[in-house]
């Protein structure tokens, strides 16, 4: 399954590698789109939580869409 993750307050390349980053650490499948802010992960409900935790972690404000 698809999920979309609107991430508002990721503004620039740092941005996108502090999240590559953290979420490759996890083994979730994802991608980072700085354009449109957002992360799209797929995988099951787990992976998206997953992803929301290391997202507020990073002291972003993630919203799961």
């Amino acid at each position: 399954m698809i999920h979309k993750i609107s991430v508002p307050d990721m503004h620039c390349e740092h941005c996108v590698k502090r999240i590559d980053n953290a979420l490759k650490e996890t083994g979730i499948n994802f991608a980072v789109d700085l354009e449109n802010k957002l992360v799209t992960v797929d995988g099951c409900e787990k992976c998206l939580s997953t992803a929301l935790n290391e997202l507020y972690d990073l002291g972003f404000t993630p919203e799961a869409k």
